[in-house]
């Protein structure tokens, strides 16, 4: 046969390989092959969406409280690496930091039972010279007090 001869539409003939290949298809190839319906996924759709959705939002929450805490102790080591102190910190050391009448942030070993400043917090430097804090009081309580 050749390249210009028309075959009729329910045939399915390759040109390319030559061949005839309607046993070959996934899919019906004439009028007469049942009907082919497609699924209703509407159901596993709104499913997996939900848990999709759900699974984001847990994610996100926790990135989000990670940011806070993050942020929390940026604040703290600015302030403290702001404050007024006299002496190299040693790391390991525990530290506290108050404020005084006139509103001046300062570091000092003095612990908050042996002083009448206002407490701020309780810290130790760390080997990467980080701030942590020690004190049971909430991270982003520091700067409110």
């Amino acid at each position: 046969m050749g390249v210009n001869s028309k075959k009729p539409d329910q045939v399915v003939y390759n040109e390319n390989t030559e061949k005839y290949e309607a046993g070959l298809l996934p899919y019906a190839t004439n009028s007469a092959a049942p009907k082919i319906t497609p699924t209703d996924l509407t159901g596993w759709k709104n499913s997996n969406v939900s848990k999709v959705n759900h699974q984001i939002k847990t994610e996100y929450e926790e990135l989000k409280n990670q940011y806070e805490k993050l942020m929390a102790q940026f604040e703290y080591n600015n302030l403290i690496y702001s404050a007024e102190f006299s002496f190299e910190p040693i790391v390991g050391q525990t530290y506290h930091l108050y404020e005084k009448k006139d509103e001046n942030i300062f570091l000092s070993i003095i612990s908050p039972n042996e002083c009448n400043f206002k407490f701020k917090g309780s810290f130790k430097l760390n080997e990467d010279k980080m701030w942590i804090r020690l004190d049971s009081k909430k991270n982003n309580e520091l700067l409110n007090k």
